[in-house]
């Protein structure tokens, strides 16, 4: 019987194979550098050669004015995004599953998938080209009519979290809502049919159903995303404001100080500290959200 089972399983883990050695290679293998959080890095010594600073690193990042804005920006921004990420998925799958089919597919595959599938680089310029001082789409098109001065969008800090959210909701939601729409379809629909003969509209169907329906896979996706608090889209927070200086205060996070800090300031040890400091409170947000649903609800915990 074990013999037959391992028969059948061996294509599915064969199919999954190339995942899990992705896996392997992309998150576990670098946990072996994490003790660099702990050590003062000189090249000339090496990795294994290099003296053991204890806490140096940490005290470093965390008593410069860097540690609180980068996680300032990193927890707002993540949260913003969890909230009005999901809230404007489910709108899109909403209404897509109410749209007829033929128009569901070109408006989706046209307009909310595809900007998935483009790399930040091309948003960036995308972006590029809206913003710029000099030829931009909305100082020389929309404000030059309105009659009002250009603005020095890369330099001008307050518009910059209104501009993150509104290209990373742009970028993102199409293809979250896929999740969303194929748990839609999973509902029974003699539950609608049932509904709409005891005179619910569609408004009603939506909020009486659709929606108490989406509550598992709503509670799962933003379990997941908590476990991802203390992460940014280093893309979006470093492609789309040209990594101006300018608007450091404002799309700083702790994955473009790593990249800095690694990269311009040559300091491999506070990299590694913040990129430790990242995982820990990660797991530590996780396992908290998770003990928080399993108390109200253990039925959609994850563990």
């Amino acid at each position: 019987m074990a013999k037959y089972v391992k028969e059948k399983n061996l294509p599915m883990l064969l199919i999954a194979l190339p995942g899990i050695i992705y896996l392997i290679i992309n998150n576990y293998v670098p946990m072996l550098g994490l003790f660099l959080a702990f050590k003062d890095y000189n090249f000339m010594k090496g990795i294994w050669g290099s003296d053991w600073c204890g806490l140096q690193n940490f005290k470093f990042l965390f008593t410069t004015k860097d540690a609180f804005i980068m996680t300032r920006n990193t927890i707002l921004y993540n949260v913003a995004f969890i909230i009005l990420g999901t809230a404007f998925a489910i709108f899109i799958a909403i209404l897509l599953c109410e749209l007829g089919e033929k128009l569901r597919v070109k408006f989706f595959q046209a307009s909310l998938l595809l900007p998935n599938l483009l790399s930040w680089v091309v948003i960036g310029f995308v972006a590029f080209a809206f913003l710029n001082a000099d030829t931009g789409f909305i100082n020389k098109t929309i404000l030059e009519k309105l009659g009002m001065e250009p603005v020095a969008w890369y330099t001008y800090q307050a518009a910059w979290p209104l501009i993150l959210v509104i290209v990373n909701l742009w970028k993102n939601a199409g293809y979250q809502s896929i999740i969303y729409m194929s748990s839609i379809a999973g509902i029974d629909k003699s539950m609608y049919e049932a509904a709409a003969l005891d005179g619910a509209t569609k408004v009603q169907q939506i909020f009486k159903i659709t929606l108490p329906m989406l509550k598992p896979t709503v509670i799962t996706l933003t379990l997941m995303s908590i476990g991802r608090m203390f992460y940014s889209d280093f893309g979006l927070f470093y492609q789309v404001p040209q990594n101006s200086g300018a608007l450091y205060n404002v799309t700083q996070t702790i994955d473009t100080y790593v990249y800095r800090g690694l990269m311009e300031l040559n300091d491999v040890g506070m990299s590694a500290a913040a990129g430790f400091y990242q995982s820990v409170v990660g797991f530590v947000l996780v396992m908290a959200a998770n003990a928080f649903v399993r108390k109200l609800d253990s039925d959609n915990a994850l563990f």
